[in-house]
Parts: structure tokens; sequence; C-alpha cells
């Protein structure tokens, strides 16, 4: 990847200060972004990477937030967009987890060798105490040359001061002798900064290949040096008294050890469906999509449209009719993925800043890593279960193609977003246990078998886990609230023009006879094959428009037990829905997709024929 400059990045006014917020994965920098963007955030996409850049304003200046990193260099895209990032910056605030000054420090220290001016935020102070240790700040100050500023960002304590001093940053004490000195300083004249000079001695790739020069490296010594100032340092600024082991403790143990973490996760998942997928997907949803917009907006709208184009036209039914982009589109992306969205993100932010999040993907790796992937896949799996669209764009989170490839056919294959997944249960609760099992099992095993195929026949290599655990901790409810807030805003932004689209291909094939056609091709298949009524298969095209849609088209039809659940079985393995479909173009490529979307078709109803025939 070519080495890029921030302001190829984001839209920014290149005539004010650059400060960055950057640190280590979990010590909280979303907090401190937050305070000093206040409400404005933009998002943009890093170029050649799925990793985002959040920037907003503070006063003059603009303020960007980095991925959690634990160093600055190429050897992964967090650590290059952070590299970037930090080279052109005009000052940094180094969020630094006061547990952890051994692991941290490293980043600060990294940053002051680049003579890059920071300003240290120790938080968690409140938990460095609890553990019974003490840290010597004034000390600490002086042996990093930088001042440091304790906080605790939960309850913004600390806030005030950290703003009041951002004028004092420094350039800082750096630990490199003075042969590596001098030679950063010659090197400082065929490169635009020290920063890059530094990473060409520690032999950053990209860094090289921008300007293909001949260099010493000597990355080995450099980390060592660095490494042993950090430990003295430690060792002179801390001191840590006994202290007992709390409950947050014994809880964030017992996350970690399959006996109890498997009954918790399970609990976790239980009240995440129960606040999803019963409060807000039937609840809140009923209430914005069926009384706010299907009863009060979209009569209005199709009124007004109704003054100005003829009912039944073309451009009509592009705007206001059964697909229309003013009603469908506009109902299902604010009056049904919004709160889905928001809420999906609340309880995720929830598990995220309580310290739950990371145990659960470490209880979880094991059992995922059969499939290809890692611990971190429990996250889109588990949002999969509220939208898959949104669970699609999650995958991003993922370390190399290969799981994102894996992780998106498992979503769109097997996991049934939460509209649908109430319907589904609507219709098989009352068939009893033995048929809950047959559908259940089913999906189970098609999940195993995909993902392990998968596994073995593409290219390359899963990447390992590599997560903090951070302590147990009560999150901050205002900073739960604004992050949900963002990042739904972030998806209405991807996913709405998205939907748009859909609605217009699907105005067309419905324009055009197509979705007919469709049906009429399956009808055969359906009634031979799967052993079920023809009418069916007009159910499993809806289910290409929506997912729901499919599921809710089986009510009406009068089935056997096991017509129902093979019925289920098909509409949940069945083809993501056409703005999944979209979002997955997006995300990967065409040609992806589209063997997705048709390796769906294929595994629906071969499975679900087999299980027809089987019984």
């Amino acid at each position: 990847m070519e080495c890029c400059d921030i302001k190829s990045v984001v839209d920014i006014d290149q005539d004010k200060t650059q400060l960055v917020i950057a640190g280590n994965p979990n010590v909280g920098k979303s907090i401190f972004f937050n305070y000093f963007t206040d409400t404005y955030v933009d998002i943009s996409n890093y170029p050649g990477t799925t990793l985002e850049i959040n920037s907003g304003k503070y006063h003059d200046m603009i303020v960007h937030d980095t991925p959690g990193v634990y160093g600055v260099s190429s050897f992964n895209d967090e650590e290059r967009v952070a590299r970037d990032v930090i080279i052109s910056a005009d000052m940094v605030i180094n969020v630094v987890d006061a547990l952890h000054l051994d692991r941290d420090l490293f980043l600060t220290q990294q940053m002051i060798d680049m003579d890059k001016p920071v300003i240290v935020a120790l938080n968690m102070m409140d938990e460095a105490r609890e553990k019974g240790l003490n840290i010597d700040v004034e000390k600490l100050s002086r042996e990093l040359g930088v001042p440091v500023v304790p906080t605790v960002a939960i309850n913004q304590t600390g806030f005030e001061e950290l703003e009041k001093n951002l004028e004092k940053a420094k350039t800082g004490s750096t630990c490199l002798p003075e042969n590596f000195t001098e030679q950063l300083n010659d090197l400082n004249t065929k490169t635009e900064n020290i920063g890059e000079s530094l990473l060409l001695i520690e032999g950053d790739e990209d860094i090289k290949d921008k300007y293909d020069l001949e260099v010493e490296e000597a990355r080995d010594e450099i980390y060592r040096i660095r490494r042993e100032k950090i430990d003295q340092i430690v060792n002179q600024v801390t001191q840590r008294e006994s202290a007992e082991t709390g409950f947050k403790d014994k809880l964030g143990e017992w996350l970690l050890r399959p006996l109890t973490g498997i009954p918790i996760l399970l609990l976790i998942l239980f009240a995440m469906y129960e606040f999803v997928g019963v409060f807000i997907a039937q609840t809140v949803v009923e209430f914005t999509e069926g009384k706010i917009f299907a009863d009060i907006y979209e009569p209005f709208i199709r009124d007004t449209v109704g003054q100005i184009l003829a009912p039944g036209s073309f451009i009509s039914n592009l705007l206001v009719g059964e697909f229309g982009v003013l009603t469908m589109t506009v109902t299902y992306t604010f009056g049904l993925l919004l709160p889905l969205v928001f809420g999906f993100y609340l309880f995720l932010s929830l598990l995220e800043d309580s310290g739950f999040l990371p145990r659960i993907a470490a209880l979880t790796d094991r059992v995922l890593s059969a499939v290809g992937l890692n611990g971190r896949a429990i996250i889109p799996m588990i949002l999969g279960f509220g939208c898959v669209t949104m669970a699609t764009i999650t995958t991003r989170l993922l370390g190399s193609k290969r799981e994102r490839i894996i992780a998106i056919l498992l979503l769109g294959l097997t996991i049934p977003c939460s509209a649908q997944l109430g319907v589904i249960i609507g219709l098989i609760a009352p068939l009893g246990m033995e048929f809950f099992l047959i559908y259940f099992l089913t999906i189970l095993a098609v999940y195993i078998i995909s993902g392990t195929i998968l596994n073995k026949i593409l290219p390359g290599k899963s990447t390992d886990l590599l997560i903090d655990l951070p302590p147990i901790r009560l999150p901050g409810l205002k900073n739960i609230f604004k992050k949900s807030g963002i990042k739904s805003k972030m998806f209405i932004k991807e996913a709405g023009p998205i939907f748009v689209i859909g609605s217009g291909v699907v105005t067309v094939m419905k324009s055009t006879n197509f979705l007919e056609m469709l049906q009429q091709w399956l009808a055969p298949l359906v009634e031979s094959w799967l052993q079920l009524p023809a009418e069916v298969s007009t159910a499993f095209v809806m289910g290409i428009i929506r997912r729901d849609f499919g599921a809710a088209g089986l009510t009406d039809i009068a089935m056997s037990p096991i017509q129902t659940t093979i019925a289920l079985i098909t509409i949940t393995l069945f083809v993501p829905c056409i703005a999944s479909m979209f979002i997955m173009i997006k995300e990967r490529n065409w040609k992806e997709a589209a063997g997705i979307w048709v390796g769906s078709w294929i595994t629906a109803f071969l499975v679900s024929g087999i299980v027809a025939q089987l019984f």
C-alpha cells in the first residue's frame, strides 16, 4: 500500500491545526474524540482499506481519531492508517491506560521519537487506584518530557485540565542515542519529516517504497532501546499495593471460562434478542413503520405525488408505488432499519464499553476458527440477527479478505434478520420441539459445512485473534448513545443510496413482469422437489425484496407441520434481500456477490429438497 497523506483521506481545512487522538485499543479514545468534537463528526473511508477515519472540529482545530494500535508501522491496515494520520499531525493527544503503562507507553515513546508534539491523557486512573497501583504523574511527565494529565474518561474527570494544557504539548525526550539522531537529521533532508526518517530506519516497507532509498535498518535495536527505556520509566513511577479481587474481576474471569462463560453468553444473547428482536423489532418498529410511516407518511406522500403525476404511470410507481423510492425505501430505511440499527449499536456499544465484547470474542474464538474465522466474527454474526445488511458492513473489522468472504456468505446464507426471525418463531413455535430441532439442526449443519468448505478451498490463511481484555467496567451512557447515533448515521448514509437503487430495480422487475415470470419458473421446483404448494414460490420471490416479506408470505398458506418446516428452512437459506445484495457488491465486488447469491439459491433448494425427501 502506498503511504498516503491525511490530507487525501478526509476533506479538511489545511490551514487549521491537525489534532490527532491516538492510543492502543480499548483505552477510551472514542470518549475523548466525542468530547472534543461535540456533535460534528465526519466519517471517511481510508484509501485502499475498509477502515474509517473519524474527524471533527474543535475550535480552530481539526480533530482526527485513529484506529487503536500498539505501534506505528506497516504491519497491518490499522497501523498504516494510524501512521499516516500521525505523520501529518500538528499535535497528538495520546490516550494511555494507567493499568498498562508498560504496553501503552511504547506507542507514546515512538511518537516522541518521531518528533511529534504530544500530551498524554493518563486514563482509567480510578481503576488503577482500585487495583492498588500508585503512579507518580509528575515524575512520569519529567521522564517522557511531555505533559501528562490524569483522567477518568467515563465521567470526564481531568478533561478540562487536558483542554487547558493542549498548547503545552511538547516533542518530548527521545530515547534514541546520538548516532541515530545524526542519521535521522541526515535523512530528514530527503524525506518530508523526522517521522518518516525514523520509520525508514525502522524498516517501514511503505516509506521505503515511497522514497526508494537505501537505508541501514535498525528496527530490532531501536525497539530494544525503546523497550528498555519504557521498562525503566514504569519501574520508577509506579508502586503497587495489594488489592482485593472484586466482583468485576471475578466476572471478567468467569466470562473466559467455557463452563461459566457459555451460560453468561447465552444470557447476553437472550437479552440482546429481547431488546432488539422483541422490543425494538416489534414494539418500536410497529410504531415507527406502522403508525408513523405506513399510516401517516405514505398516504400523505402518495396524495402529494398523485396531484402531480398520473397514478399507475412508471414514474409514479417508481416514486410512490408498492416498492417506491419515496414510499417503501423511506419506510424501510427510517421506519424499520433505523430503529433496529440504533438498537443494535446501542447494545453493542454497551458490550464494548463494559469490556464484555472482547471476552465474548475470546470465548468463541476456538469455535469460529473451525469455519475459518476468529472470535472477532462473533460481532457481525450477532448483528446479523438484527439486520444482515448492517452486519455485512461490519465484516470490515475482520483481518483478511478470506475471512470477510466467509463471514458475508454465512451471514447471507444462514442468519435470519430479526424481522424474519420473528415470523419464523411465530410459525414454528406451535409445531412442537421435533420440528424446531429439524429446522435448527439443518441451519446449523449448513453453517458448519459451508464455513468448513470455504475454509478449505479459499486461498490464504485467516488471521489469529489478538485482542486486549480491558477491565469490566460500568460504561458511560452519554458516550454509548452518542457513539450509537454516529454509527447509525453512518449506516443510513452508506445504505440509503443502495436501497434507492434496489427500489428502482424491483420496480423495473415488476413493471416488466419479471417477478411474475420468476414465480412461474420456481413453481415446478417447489412442487416436485420441495413437496410444497405452488403458491409458496410467491413467498420466496418476495423474500428477494425483503426477507421478512417472504417469511410473512407463508403465514396464509395451508401446509402440514413438515411442509412449514421445509418452507422455513428454504426461506432462511434463500438469497439475501436485494438491499443486502447491493451492500455485498459494495463491500466486495459484483462477481463475489453474484457467486454468493447463486450459491444461496442452490444451497437453499438442495438442502430443503433433501429434508423433504427424507421426511
